[in-house]
């Protein structure tokens, strides 16, 4: 049932992609702010209270709504878990940025490509050149491809039901809104627990992705760079997938950028040749590679239980 839910949501986000800022982003946008104006005074300990009053009400309502429709007909337990899956799960939510920014590059249009980077990294690459373009939206790429899709999938699997899903979801929603915000001095520490709560639940998921990304591309590069290039980067878990990401497709990552008129100083990630859109497309199959893995890896562990059963 798992396996056949996974394929079933993915079939359907590829045929008709969520149009998640509306359907998803802006009611748990307005749910964030509820819980701040109701918690916030710049505390950790009233963050964690926040926290885990948005993410045990989640998983609450899905389990009960799933056990519900269980108790009723499997049937109905599945189509529940297509539904969540669907809401939760998808990399067209983001593609069709690295889409249009490889089209851009491949026709020569480097003023479109920039200014698509900019739209989907929230900030100004004006100054970038070709090879940086194609080297962030790679980044972003992958980055992308773990959260909405390769994390969903490991807590999915994890927990019963669709509840897995939504406890990730939810916790990397407010890792990004509260733990990674540092916008306003009211906030004060309000972020900390969100932060830590997220690092701690990524942290098998992050590197599951990494060992696939290597094992789908040039292992013993994916290997190598993960090992000895990830500590570099300021955020851990993404300096994980950056590497073993860049050294499975022979791609330099990472490296000085130029944003909103500045040059900002990164680590080298990866190994190999500069960025471009032939390695853009590389990126795409190493994505669904590492899917069919996933895929691979279920169906087996699926027969192992039926047979072991």
């Amino acid at each position: 049932m798992t396996l056949f839910s996974l394929i079933i949501a993915l079939l359907i986000e590829q045929l008709r992609p969520l149009p998640a800022a509306r359907v998803v982003q802006a009611p748990l946008k307005m749910f964030a702010r509820f819980l701040e104006d109701r918690f916030n005074d710049g505390d950790a300990r009233h963050g964690a209270v926040a926290w885990w009053v948005a993410i045990l009400s989640a998983c609450l309502v899905t389990a009960l709504i799933y056990f519900l429709l269980l108790s009723l007909h499997p049937l109905l337990g599945v189509v529940f878990n297509v539904l969540v899956l669907y809401l939760t799960m998808g990399f067209r939510q983001v593609s069709h940025f690295f889409t249009d920014i490889q089209l851009a590059l491949r026709m020569g249009e480097l003023p479109r490509a920039r200014q698509l980077i900019g739209e989907w990294r929230g900030a100004s690459h004006d100054q970038s050149g070709s090879s940086e373009v194609a080297r962030l939206a790679i980044e972003e790429a992958l980055l992308a491809s773990h959260r909405n899709v390769f994390g969903v999938v490991v807590w999915f699997v994890l927990l019963p039901g669709p509840i897995g899903a939504v406890l990730y979801r939810m916790a990397a929603f407010f890792d990004e809104a509260w733990g990674q915000r540092r916008d306003e001095q009211q906030f004060g520490d309000f972020g900390d627990f969100a932060r830590k709560a997220f690092g701690a639940l990524d942290w098998v998921p992050v590197r599951l992705t990494a060992a696939a990304f290597s094992i789908v591309g040039d292992f013993e590069d994916g290997i190598h760079c993960w090992r000895t290039q990830a500590n570099q980067w300021k955020s851990k878990a993404s300096g994980i997938l950056l590497a073993s990401g860049g050294g499975a497709l022979g791609v330099r990552l990472g490296m000085p950028i130029h944003e909103s008129g500045e040059v900002l100083e990164r680590p080298e990630m990866g190994v190999g040749d500069d960025a471009d859109a032939e390695f853009m497309q590389s990126t795409i199959g190493l994505v669904w590679r590492t899917l069919v893995l996933v895929f691979l890896v279920l169906a087996l562990l699926g027969v192992a239980g039926w047979v072991g059963n």
